[in-house]
């Protein structure tokens, strides 16, 4: 659908008319201050701001018109794959400045809540694995994207977001610029997307390095090097094709266990055997993401990061064995266990504090904080008790949306430069 005012054309698919209320004639470079939402800074070749709109953050990169629509498009396509992504509001041209002055076009992305670019995770409170654990949900995104058929061209952790997924992270494809969408990648696609990959972070840690982000005597290059075996062998145990013996048909659904424990549903597998009947050969043909977080959005509704599903189906499947309600039809204990263990732990946190991590993440750090309580005390310490000593102990240290940081975003960015060479990066 488009709008058209004062020579301003919005393409969205649910255009919202407050667009209309932002200053397009400025510059983004030039935005008042009270027209923008501060959030922790990244880097990106082009002006990106974040601004507040119908009580959401929405990300505005100035880019040129067709490269806007392009990316708007493949966004568009990565969100209906389910691909981890930011969400494509629209794209705006026709800008112009007062005095007549043509403005660049803009892409418009949805904040992703919860999520900061890999500069702001860095500080000296962070765990020394954390590169380490960025690099393997980077390698998980990019498994996925090339699954899909999707060539990013540009693979670099600038090109990322992370959120919080328990102890892990969760990457987000944040610049499509320079993607391209296939039925099937070659090997030599994966290869060069992986091989960017390398150099980039490399590059990047370096420069992590060099601002005293990242302690120096981390290893950039091994840890650019790991990204591609953590890769490879993801990529080997979702597409390799395996042979047994016919007396091993059970190593089919052990394969499909494998692939499940990994967090991977397989849709589809192509069986074969050889003409004699002896051997059978094995191969995921449709893999699917999500195996723990569809499981448990089928028994609760809730929706949440593939890592904290599996901690909360473990904690749903003790109070299972706890309650001795094993005979009992899962999703009825399900709703039990929703009702009166994960909704009342939730919602003990008072609402002033409930905007600084998700609820899942809430009560996985609510699980950890039972587990120190029980060993220091020397008893099973129950939820309620658990909940107060986390809520006045823990959580209000916590800043809004960066419990990863032991920072204020604030802070970061008054380390960096605000320059075009260095805005605000929510969409590369």
């Amino acid at each position: 659908m488009s709008v058209t005012a004062q020579r301003l054309q919005i393409t969205a698919a649910n255009p919202d008319p407050a667009l209309l209320d932002l200053p397009w004639h400025i510059p983004l470079e030039q935005w008042p201050q009270e027209t923008l939402a501060a959030l922790p800074r990244g880097i990106s070749r082009h002006i990106v701001r974040f601004a507040r709109l119908s009580g959401r953050v929405i990300a505005i990169k100035e880019i040129g018109e067709t490269v806007a629509y392009r990316e708007y498009e493949l966004l568009r396509q990565l969100r209906k794959l389910d691909v981890p992504s930011v969400e494509p509001v629209g794209v705006i041209t026709g800008r112009r400045s007062p005095e007549g002055e043509p403005l660049e076009a803009v892409l418009i992305t949805q904040h992703l809540t919860f999520s900061l670019p890999y500069r702001a995770l860095f500080s000296q409170s962070l765990r020394p694995d954390t590169a380490t654990r960025l690099i393997d949900a980077l390698a998980v995104l990019l498994v996925r994207l090339h699954l899909a058929g999707f060539y990013w061209g540009d693979v670099s952790l600038s090109n990322t977001l992370f959120r919080r997924d328990a102890e892990t992270f969760a990457a987000y494809l944040v610049d499509a610029e320079t993607g391209d969408l296939h039925d099937v990648l070659t090997p030599g696609q994966r290869s060069y997307d992986l091989e960017v990959a390398r150099v980039n972070i490399i590059g990047e840690l370096m420069d992590l390095q060099a601002g005293e982000f990242l302690d120096e005597d981390e290893d950039a290059v091994g840890i650019g090097e790991a990204l591609v075996v953590r890769y490879q062998e993801l990529w080997r145990a979702l597409t390799e094709t395996e042979s047994f013996g016919f007396g091993e048909r059970w190593r089919v659904q052990a394969r499909i266990d494998r692939l499940n424990d990994l967090g991977f549903d397989v849709g589809e597998l192509d069986i074969t055997t050889d003409l004699d009947g002896t051997t059978v050969r094995i191969q995921p043909k449709v893999v699917d993401a999500g195996h723990h977080s569809r499981r448990l959005m089928r028994l609760t509704g809730l929706d949440v990061q593939e890592n904290q599903a599996r901690r909360l189906l473990n904690d749903l499947d003790e109070f299972r064995a706890a309650t001795d309600r094993q005979a009992d039809d899962e999703a009825f204990v399900a709703h039990d266990w929703l009702t009166d263990i994960f909704e009342p732990a939730v919602r003990s946190v008072p609402r002033e504090l409930r905007g600084k991590l998700e609820p899942a993440q809430i009560y996985h750090e609510l699980l950890d904080h039972r587990w120190y309580l029980s060993q220091q005390q020397h008893r099973d310490v129950p939820m309620p008790e658990v909940a107060a000593s986390y809520v006045a102990t823990i959580l209000p240290t916590r800043p809004d949306e960066q419990s990863v940081l032991g920072t204020r975003a604030e802070d970061l960015r008054d380390g960096e430069p605000a320059s075009d060479e260095d805005p605000d990066l929510l969409l590369g």
